[in-house]
Parts: C-alpha cells; structure tokens; sequence
C-alpha cells in the first residue's frame, strides 16, 4: 500500500536510515526505470523543492540511442534538466539493496509561471486519466499479470552470445508445474518474498507453458499504485534474478516455436463504496456503465494499439490461434477474446484486457485501457457486439490487429480519441519515438535473413 504517513514522518524515517543515500527512479518512455541514488541531505532539499532529472530520458531508446524526430525533447534543446518532484507516498525499502530507501517521482514543467505535468511522463499522463475519470465519480482499480520466460544468462553471458540462443532455466511445456518451479526454489521464493516487502504483493505465481517460463499476477489496487507495482515488479524480478545468475525477459515473443508473454490488466470502477461493474440482473452480472466501458475498449483497441503493442517484437506474438488475442472481441470468461469479462461476486466482477504484452508501459497501458473505458461512458456506448464463444466463434468477420508497429501508430497518430484523454504532444511523441523505433528494424539486417538468403540468392 502506499506510504500513508507525513511528510514529517516519512523524512525522519530516511534520515534514521542506516544506509548513507536514496534511491529516486522515474519510467522513460518504454516504461524502463531509470534512476540514481541521492545523499540524504539533497533527498531533504529534493522533498522541497525536486531535483534535476535530464529530460533525455523522454529523447532516447531503450538503448540509449537519441531519437531524431521529437520536438518537445531533443538535441535542439540542448537536454536540459527537467524538474522531478518525488512522491512521498511511494516510499519503499529495497530488501535486496540493504534496505535502501526508494522513491518514485513525477517530471514537471513551468509554463507562463505555472507548473504542469509534463507531458511525456507515462505516470503523469496516467494520472491525467485518473483526473478525467474522477469527474465521473469513479476510481478505477486495477492489477497486472505478467508472463516472462527466465534464462540461466548474465549480462555479460548473452552479450557474449550476441542475441542468439539463450538457454532458459529449465526445458519442456509444463505448465502450472510444481517440478519446475522447485528447480529454481530459491530465485522463484525470493520473488515472492522479496517483491512483497518492496511494497509489490504477488497474488500468485506459477509456471506457464514453455521453458523456463512463469506468470505471476500482482494484488489489485488503485490504477496508480497498480501502474507503480507493474514497473516495479519488472525491475525488482531483473535484480532479483541476477542474484541467482537468472534473467527474466519480458519480451513479447522470443521464440516463434513458443508461446508469447502477455501483460493482461484487469480492472474494475469504484464509487468509493462497491464495484460499480457488478449489476447481478444484467447481461453475465455487467452493469449497463460496465457495457459502456467495455464498448469503449471495443471501439478505441485499434486507436490505442501502440500504448498496448509497443515494439517491432510486440506484433510477433499477435499470432492467429497462438493464444494472444488478435482483434477486437469480447467474451464471458473466454481467453480466446481481447476482452474477457469476468463475472463474480459484487467485489471480483471485472474486466481483463488480454492483448496487452509483457513489453508494455505499464502507466501508458493503463492509461489505454481506462481512457478507452471512459470513452465508453462519455458517450454512452452500447455493446452491440455479441459475445464470442469458443476459438472466436462469432468474430470470424470481425477485423484483425494491423501486423507491425509501423501500421498502428499511423492510426494512433491520427487518433482524435487519443488526443483527446491523452493531449497532443503526448501523441505526436509517442507517435515518433514508434516511428523511430520502427526505422531501426527497418535498418537492421537480421539472422532470419542471413540464414534465408546468405548462401542461395
């Protein structure tokens, strides 16, 4: 739960801290934690007043390469410092790191004298969301489920492979497998344990089908803090990992012969007092503002692709009858649908989006999904679709998901509905940071194609 306590109290917990500095960390654009560690006298003057934080995180790939097509960030601004403002409430111990103190922090801008979001942090647009959504007199709350294949490789081991043939911690498809997951005891009790004293709470963990994989599905909670725990929870399972020689990867697709890794997001509304989802009269036991919401994911799935699917590798899981869902279905507890409704109690009936994959942003694919929602109420949407049953049956004339990232960003670019909840320079950002890393598949010469074309042609 998040750090409830003063800001009085919190301070003078960090400063009792054994450890001589704090850890402060905010999301780039893919959604990777980047941070530093502050001595405790700038962590005071930062609670004050923030602290720099250059903005070349919102400028560059996940490897450090600067984009060259951006404008609210780039080298013709010189990278500049932007001003980061920590949020006390996300206050956590590391226990793997000694027990350091970790915060979380928000990036601002000053506009005509006025501080503001700014507009390129994932957590900021999500909380941009949150605000429209709170006009309704609803909060939305939500979990992820990760899957990620694990490998017995260290940084410097796949280096030394140069991307080819990594060796995963156990072999086979073995799903739900009590075996497996004995086979790496240690790491696979660490990420329970650990993961739940940093303030991520694992609501279970298992193998999934294909080696060396796992899911764990985290413990539901306000969006915000859902979004906190997602990153948190990839970067805590990386650490944690590299202490028992294991990298986690939550690539979308590593392997072709294999099943993808999803980033499923449940969800839910509030009224502050019950789950305003549930109606046991309705339709599978879904409200008429729960078809609403569902009809608004239904219709903006496509608009919002990118913020769901945001890699070159992010298409290569979206694979007719391999599991991930391919177009924009819904149905009554069936896995085979984007959109699987989840009927229940008043407390646990819920929607799952299922196309996500475990590349995602999690503020950004939170954002899609709650924005997509509430779209649906705005407008009064009506679920006219019927439910799919089976394998899609029901879908077959229904369109499937564009094929490569390239193709939906040019969708999402020209999104009315994304610049409405998500504001213009987010898009044209996101929009060329996509572009940008489209390119570089485009530029790359692949083994794919060494092995097809090198000797025959």
């Amino acid at each position: 739960m998040p750090d409830a306590r003063s800001e009085k109290a919190i301070v003078a917990d960090v400063l009792k801290s054994p450890t001589p500095g704090v850890k402060v960390a905010v999301a780039d654009i893919d959604g990777i934690l980047r941070g530093k560690v502050l001595h405790k006298d700038k962590f005071v003057s930062a609670v004050e007043g923030g602290f720099g934080f250059c903005d070349v995180v919102y400028g560059w790939d996940m490897h450090d390469q600067c984009y060259d097509n951006t404008t609210v960030t780039g080298w013709h601004k010189g990278y500049p410092d932007a001003l980061a403002r920590l949020d006390l409430s996300t206050h956590r111990k590391v226990p793997w790191d000694g027990g350091i103190d970790f915060f979380l922090g928000n990036f601002v801008r000053t506009v005509k004298g006025r501080e503001e979001p700014f507009p390129l942090d994932g957590r900021q647009v999500l909380k941009r969301v949150l605000a429209r959504a709170a006009k309704s007199d609803v909060q939305p709350m939500c979990s992820l489920e990760f899957e990620f294949f694990n490998f017995a490789e260290t940084p410097q081991s796949w280096a030394g492979k140069k991307g080819v043939g990594p060796e995963p911690i156990t072999p086979g498809m073995f799903g739900y497998s009590l075996l497996r997951a004995g086979h790496a005891r240690d790491y696979f009790n660490a990420l329970f344990s650990e993961l739940a004293a940093f303030g991520v709470p694992i609501e279970g963990l298992h193998t999934e089908t294909g080696p060396g994989v796992y899911e764990a599905a985290i413990v539901y909670s306000d969006a915000l803090e859902a979004g906190d725990r997602a990153l948190l929870f990839k970067a805590g399972a990386k650490e944690i990992g590299a202490r028992f020689g294991i990298m986690p990867s939550f690539m979308a697709k590593w392997n072709q012969h294999f099943p993808g890794c999803s980033g499923h997001v449940h969800q839910s509304l509030s009224d502050g007092k019950r789950n305003v989802f549930h109606d046991p009269k309705g339709r599978a036991g879904m409200s008429k503002l729960f078809e609403s919401y569902l009809a608004g994911q239904v219709d903006a799935l496509m608009q919002f692709a990118p913020m769901y699917w945001p890699t070159v590798n992010s298409y290569k899981r979206l694979v007719d009858g391999f599991w991930a869902p391919v177009k924009p279905t819904w149905g009554i507890d069936n896995r085979t649908a984007s959109f699987r409704v989840i009927p229940g109690s008043a407390k646990s009936t819920r929607l799952e989006t299922r196309c996500p994959g475990a590349d995602l942003n999690p503020y950004l694919a939170l954002a899609a999904c709650i924005a997509a929602g509430m779209h649906g109420i705005e407008k009064a949407l009506k679920l006219e679709a019927p439910p799919v049953e089976g394998t899609n049956k029901g879908g077959e004339h229904v369109p499937r998901a564009p094929r490569s990232l390239a193709e939906t960003t040019k969708i999402f670019r020209g999104s009315d509905v994304a610049r409405d909840w998500f504001g213009d320079e987010f898009v044209d950002h996101f929009a060329a940071t996509r572009e940008w890393e489209w390119r570089q598949w485009q530029d790359s010469v692949t083994d794919w194609e060494l092995k097809r074309y090198f000797e025959i042609v």
